[in-house]
């Protein structure tokens, strides 16, 4: 089985109150970073490709369609701190890449199912935030793509603990033994 690591929304904007950086989010920002970093490198010793998906809408909102219906207000826009990845979340070498989407699934209008195939990807480690938008739907349209999937529990935050949890029990219920903790995949990169 050909694993590929997808570090999702890795960006700045986790880090922002959510009247700066315009997404609610739950508290632990700081230590779900430092586990994906710990993948990261897990990732990079193992020769595991990663793909690094970034939100990014355009300065004057044209692309933002229905996204904003909800609790989220206006986020991600190019050229804002919080639009910007996560210090070491950029590709850092070969077999690493990047994937900006305009929507919360990374695989919508973007070419990241051309990127996968490409890279004979047939299981997936999914993690970064938000765990209960745009890591669920990437989840969703992975596994409408037939790919086996492991996702991080700890590894990203939700816009809350309720729908961070929730997300995950829908996950697992689409695929028993998806979700895991960033411990359990070092430990079976390792192997």
């Amino acid at each position: 089985m050909t694993t590929v690591a997808l570090a999702i929304g890795v960006q700045k904007d986790a880090g922002l109150p959510p009247d700066v950086g315009g997404i609610p989010h739950m508290d632990g920002v700081e230590a779900c970073i430092e586990r994906a970093r710990k993948v990261l490198d897990a990732c990079r010793t193992a020769n595991v490709a990663i793909v690094f998906c970034q939100e990014v809408h355009r300065a004057d909102k044209v692309d933002f369609g229905r996204e904003l219906d909800g609790a989220e207000g206006e986020h991600c826009l190019d050229g804002e701190l919080g639009t910007e990845r996560v210090d070491g979340f950029s590709p850092a070498g070969p077999r690493e890449y990047l994937i900006v989407q305009r929507r919360y699934c990374a695989f919508f209008g973007t070419d990241l199912e051309i990127l996968l195939r490409g890279l004979g990807a047939t299981r997936l480690i999914l993690f970064g935030n938000l765990t209960d938008v745009n890591l669920h739907y990437t989840f969703l349209g992975a596994h409408m793509r037939d790919f086996h999937l492991k996702v991080l529990s700890d590894a990203g935050i939700g816009s809350s603990e309720a729908r961070h949890g929730a997300a995950f029990e829908a996950m697992a219920y689409l695929q028993r033994d998806a979700v895991c903790t960033s411990a359990e995949i070092i430990e079976s990169l390792s192997r």
